[in-house]
């Protein structure tokens, strides 16, 4: 049993003294213990040897005492596994060489075998879960098809990702090809790691918000719903889009126990899109978190308010920026803590 469990309650909806928090990309880039790691070693040694992956995702923990830790990773992996190049460059960011564009391209990508390409992430989980000692959840998670696929075909990082949205119109059904081979590798992984002990899972489509919510209906959305489905019923499934509240209603009918929303929506029209039914999570703007510490607290607690306790897990609207101070981050935490209605 898991001793603070307040995450797990908020998921299934269950009246909570007060909503449970933590932060996308807690585990990461803005502490100085963190840096120390990364001094020594690069990116994808991190994320492939577990006991460094197990000792980045305790280090916020340990330091502000969040309600639910996050494997430390990367959405990448998944591809590095179906046997695409990946490589991250300091000061640019992800790399893949050999992109995909044509039949023959895709030809090559596999839908791997878990166990031998990602048994270091479900290592990883074993020797967090020991050092977490069932005192709070831990969270695993992938990237969703349409966003693994926009690096795939893109080959780096983009503001707009128009080659992915190219390939896409103008090669279709190459595009479904790629998606569905992501799809399948992402429930086996995700699968897996539910069996090597997650507590829950989380789908992160970062860049849902590039497509019209037509587009998504067609390249994104149904990929992320065949996850739901394959996954609901061993493990509760967060779902979320960054840009995507014209999705809102879609995720809300998915199966999904809780929906993340970003600081571009409003807790009303959040709970208005979703129709007031399923947890919600989210959705502190990350650069507010730039604000000083006693404004950071009214705004977390007015947050809370406008949300409501119930059905609600305290969140950035995006991942933790590396640029925030230390103080900063534990205000947003402990404004959690103490909230009282």
């Amino acid at each position: 049993m898991i001793k603070n469990d307040l995450f797990l309650k908020a998921l299934k909806g269950e009246t909570v003294e007060r909503p449970p928090v933590w932060m996308m990309r807690q585990a990461g880039r803005y502490l100085p213990e963190f840096m120390e790691l990364r001094k020594k070693y690069d990116f994808f040694t991190r994320c492939q040897t577990p006991e460094l992956a197990s000792e980045i995702t305790v280090q916020p923990i340990r330091r502000y005492g969040m309600d639910a830790a996050i494997l430390f990773s990367d959405i990448l992996v998944i591809p590095q596994a179906m046997d695409i190049e990946v490589e991250m460059k300091p000061n640019f960011g992800p790399y893949l060489p050999n992109p995909i564009r044509t039949k023959e391209d895709l030809d090559k990508v596999i839908v791997p075998n878990i166990e031998d390409t990602l048994g270091y992430v479900m290592e990883a989980i074993t020797i967090t879960k020991e050092k977490l000692n069932d005192d709070i959840p831990l969270i695993g998670f992938a990237g969703s098809p349409w966003t693994i696929l926009c690096y795939c075909v893109e080959g780096q990082g983009s503001k707009s990702f128009d080659k992915a949205r190219g390939f896409c119109f103008t090669q279709p059904e190459l595009a479904h090809q790629l998606l569905q081979k992501i799809t399948d590798t992402t429930i086996a992984y995700l699968k897996a790691k539910v069996k090597a002990g997650v507590n829950a899972v989380q789908v992160f489509d970062s860049w849902g918000g590039m497509l019209s919510p037509q587009d998504y209906q067609e390249f994104s959305w149904p990929y992320i719903q065949q996850i739901v489905d394959a996954l609901k019923d061993e493990s509760p499934v967060i779902v979320f889009g960054k840009g995507c509240w014209f999705a809102l209603k879609e995720m809300a009918a998915s199966g999904a126990s809780a929906v993340g929303v970003d600081w571009t929506c409003s807790p009303q029209n959040a709970r208005y899109l979703t129709g007031g039914k399923v947890t919600l999570q989210g959705n502190f703007d990350p650069a507010r978190l730039l604000s000083p510490p006693d404004k950071i607290k009214s705004m977390v607690h007015q947050m809370i308010r406008e949300f409501g306790k119930d059905k609600y897990v305290v969140n950035l609207g995006h991942g933790i920026l590396p640029n925030i101070p230390l103080e900063n981050a534990k205000a947003f935490v402990d404004a959690v803590k103490e909230y009282q209605e």
